[in-house]
């Protein structure tokens, strides 16, 4: 009786496992989103303001707006040793050196030079992900993201990087960005499945204010922020609130849902989406390359993120005593 009952629950759970697994993939669907709107609506606040500026907006700002949400600490000061290592070098990786690298390389190569470098991302996110252990070396995995860079690649037509001289700096800027953001990727999920994402999303971006607070104040002492117009605070606003909290946010809640790997695999969405708006916002027509790219986009994150019947039984009857909750 006791067979059939936990035989039964097995059979429940592969059946209902799909509809609860799909909210981390559409959460993941929406952080791209959020992200790829951040870019354009950053060139427009860096006519006013320095890139050290917008960076020290963005990440005082988030964790203010997370530490409102949290309100609660105490439980950072009773952590272990070496989690509190790993929150600091979440927070260097994930937060400091994502952004202030990502800028400052903008600055100083081209946005096709950036997207090009950002395929590495994903690769980057399963080689650390596989050392730690939360992945493990597969073919299909690799395959996918092979397909998916290839796509986007393809989209953006490399003919038209520039890698003189000129943009050397800001390319290197890139490159150790798209390392230190994949390493945070896979390094921080241990923490959000122990902790939870609102706790440690917020301690993260406390710990990285730490860092930033000072070159933000002497940034502010060179810029007319409040010369800026309302448009200005608008877009700040906006850059806090969407690509910065929520996106974050709901990475982090993915993160304890899903592989590493997943969640960088989705992040190959980031120019299909430019390229999808291209033809409201700047009159530009789709043409062959973009549904190609698409193709192949679509059909890589597909092969990372899917998974069989088989490991969703695996999974349930490892632990039986979850589908008593």
């Amino acid at each position: 009786m006791v067979e059939q009952t936990k035989r039964a629950r097995v059979q429940s759970a592969i059946r209902t496992a799909p509809k609860r697994s799909s909210a981390p993939h559409l959460a993941l669907v929406g952080v791209q989103l959020m992200f790829g709107t951040w870019p354009i609506l950053g060139k427009f606040a860096l006519r006013t303001v320095s890139s050290t500026t917008l960076v020290a907006i963005r990440i005082l700002g988030a964790a203010v707006v997370f530490t409102i949400l949290k309100r609660s600490f105490s439980e950072l000061r009773q952590l272990p040793g070496r989690d509190l290592l790993t929150l600091l070098a979440c927070s260097l990786l994930g937060v400091v050196l994502n952004q202030f690298l990502f800028i400052k390389g903008l600055e100083l190569t081209t946005v096709i030079n950036a997207t090009l470098l950002g395929t590495a991302i994903p690769a980057f996110t399963l080689i650390v992900s596989i050392v730690l252990g939360h992945d493990e070396l597969s073919l299909r995995r690799f395959l996918g993201v092979l397909l998916a860079a290839a796509g986007v690649i393809y989209l953006i037509d490399p003919i038209r990087a520039d890698f003189s001289s000129q943009t050397n700096k800001g390319n290197v800027l890139i490159a150790i960005n798209c390392l230190a953001y994949g390493a945070y990727i896979a390094a921080s999920k241990s923490l959000f499945k122990r902790y939870g994402a609102l706790q440690v999303i917020t301690w993260l971006f406390l710990i990285g204010s730490v860092f930033t607070i000072l070159p933000g104040i002497y940034s502010f002492r060179t810029v007319e922020v409040l010369g800026g117009g309302w448009w200005l605070w608008l877009i700040l606003i906006y850059i806090v609130m969407v690509p910065t909290v929520g996106a974050y946010y709901l990475n982090a809640w993915a993160l304890t849902r899903v592989l590493p790997s997943t969640v960088a695999a989705y992040i190959y969405l980031q120019p299909l989406i430019a390229f999808a708006l291209a033809p409201f916002l700047l009159g530009e027509r789709w043409n062959s390359r973009t549904a190609i790219a698409s193709v192949l986009i679509f059909a890589g994150v597909a092969i990372v993120t899917k998974r069989g019947r088989s490991q969703a039984a695996k999974e349930v009857s490892a632990r039986p005593d979850a589908l008593a909750h």
